[in-house]
């Protein structure tokens, strides 16, 4: 069992209505684990959005949380709904019209089926703490500064922009998803967006990841309450094939904790509001 369901870290003075949260980036593999598993420790690791956390982790020095996964995305999937069970993996469960939880290439994770009673069991050691945290943390920044600004932080492959590129134009390295506008006001996205283009990151919203269960679940913007889900191409700062660092993470690193004072100072009390209530 991973020893905990989530690591929070606050700022010293919460000065912003932003919070930064990792839900795949969780890298506690216990051995009980990796054993049941039809994958190696380097194959089940693909679907992990490995080193995410190192990469927001100024977010609590610059005046906001940030909030990571302790367990991994292959134990249990924080961006999926809790009832969303997978008959493919799951025992006792209905047939769903939700993908299957695969990591890379489509590979099963598991030889067989998961007895339903321990797949409740992560739900509630795992996923509640972490949605519960998470819901907290939006919650006290919408009564401190009236709104609630999530940044939902993500790895894409590299691959994953190769049927989206369009001739001539330039590859994009960052995609924003708020479900095309159900999330997030445009304010806050053009907001967010501008903060990364500012780095000189290449910027798309919503094709090919629009958001998943997170974004949809605490993206109210009529309310106040906002959820952006964020997606960088890890070739910027890791060797996809061996799951390490490569050598410009630590210039993208720098980069990333620029833009995070960006991101910060929109949900400053001296920014303008983002949206009527």
């Amino acid at each position: 069992m991973p020893k905990a369901a989530f690591h929070l870290t606050h700022p010293e003075r919460r000065t912003s209505s932003m919070v930064f949260a990792s839900p795949h980036s969780g890298r506690d593999y216990a051995w009980s684990f990796l054993r049941k598993t039809a994958l190696d420790q380097h194959q089940v690791r693909s679907s992990e959005d490995a080193f995410v956390d190192e990469l927001f982790e100024a977010a609590p020095r610059l005046g906001a949380p940030l909030l990571k996964a302790g367990a991994p995305r292959a134990y249990v999937d924080l961006n999926r709904s809790a009832d969303e069970l997978d008959p493919a993996l799951i025992e006792g469960v209905g047939k769903l019209r939700h993908n299957p939880r695969v990591v890379a290439n489509g590979r099963a994770i598991y030889r067989g089926k998961l007895p339903r009673a321990e797949a409740e069991r992560r739900i509630e050691a795992y996923w509640r703490p972490y949605h519960e945290a998470l819901s907290g943390q939006l919650d006290q920044a919408h009564l401190m500064f009236g709104q609630s600004v999530l940044i939902d932080c993500h790895s894409m492959p590299h691959e994953a922009m190769d049927s989206v590129v369009r001739m001539g134009a330039k590859r994009p390295e960052v995609v924003l998803g708020d479900r095309f506008g159900a999330a997030a006001s445009d304010e806050v996205v053009s907001r967010i967006e501008a903060a990364f283009q500012a780095a000189g990151l290449v910027v798309v919203r919503n094709t090919p990841f629009a958001g998943a269960y997170i974004t949809q679940r605490y993206g109210r913007p009529s309310r106040n309450r906002h959820a952006v889900q964020v997606e960088i191409d890890r070739a910027l700062y890791m060797n996809e094939q061996l799951i390490r660092p490569n050598g410009n993470f630590e210039n993208f690193k720098r980069l990333i904790e620029g833009v995070i004072a960006d991101l910060t100072d929109i949900g400053r009390p001296k920014a303008a509001p983002l949206a009527a209530e």
